[in-house]
């Protein structure tokens, strides 16, 4: 819990980051609380409430609205996190966890696939068409999936052995090291690789306790 609301909750909303445009819609909704990705008080930041930041609070505090805010653990929720949703939705069997940060999902295709249908079917699911770098028609089985900014895991996830490896973003030195290695790279956006873990724990947490839950999606292109 972020930001201190009601005592009772009725009404929840979730969304993928907590920004003044959700805050908004959430009020509107009637919301109780608001239960997101990505939350305040990052690591390393200004810990002083000036500017966006104080705007935001201040309109929680206003609206008398709590904000829970879940980043890693909710990425990493073997059941309803952002990583164990999306692969699930593009057939993906999680076998185990890996990485440095135990945040890297392993896993296979349940059928057949090359690299250009499987980045179709990512098109599906997250309803963006994705980044994708590599040979179209080599042949995929093995997958390593990471939703976010994980672009820097992609040199964990090739000597993992591998055969493509999807996240959010893309920056400059997984195109080489895609073409080097010759392991498929997806990026499918930062937004759309997130929206599925706070919808299924908003979901979960409406059936435990009798809420009302909807999901706001506030469209972000990144």
């Amino acid at each position: 819990m972020q930001v201190e609301g009601r005592a009772e909750i009725r009404t929840l909303v979730s969304g993928v980051t907590a920004s003044a445009a959700l805050i908004e819609r959430a009020e509107a909704a009637g919301a109780d609380a608001i239960l997101v990705h990505h939350g305040y008080f990052w690591r390393g930041e200004d810990p002083r409430l000036t500017g966006v930041k104080r705007e935001r609070i201040a309109r929680l505090l206003r609206a008398g609205i709590g904000l829970f805010a879940y980043h890693l653990p909710l990425d990493a929720h073997p059941e309803v996190g952002n990583n164990a949703q999306l692969a699930a939705r593009l057939g993906v069997g999680i076998e185990r966890w890996a990485g440095e940060d135990g945040l890297i999902a392993l896993g296979r295709l349940s059928a057949p696939a090359t690299l250009g249908s499987f980045a179709a079917a990512v098109t599906l699911a997250v309803g963006r068409t994705p980044q994708v770098f590599g040979d179209p028609g080599r042949p995929v089985e093995r997958v390593g999936l990471c939703t976010g900014a994980a672009q820097g895991h992609f040199g964990q996830a090739v000597d993992l052995g591998v055969d493509v490896y999807v996240t959010g973003e893309v920056s400059e030195p997984q195109y080489h090291l895609a073409a080097e290695s010759g392991v498929g790279f997806v990026a499918a956006g930062h937004h759309a690789t997130e929206v599925f873990g706070v919808q299924a724990l908003g979901a979960h947490l409406a059936a435990r306790f009798g809420l009302v839950h909807r999901y706001i999606d506030i469209p972000n292109p990144v």
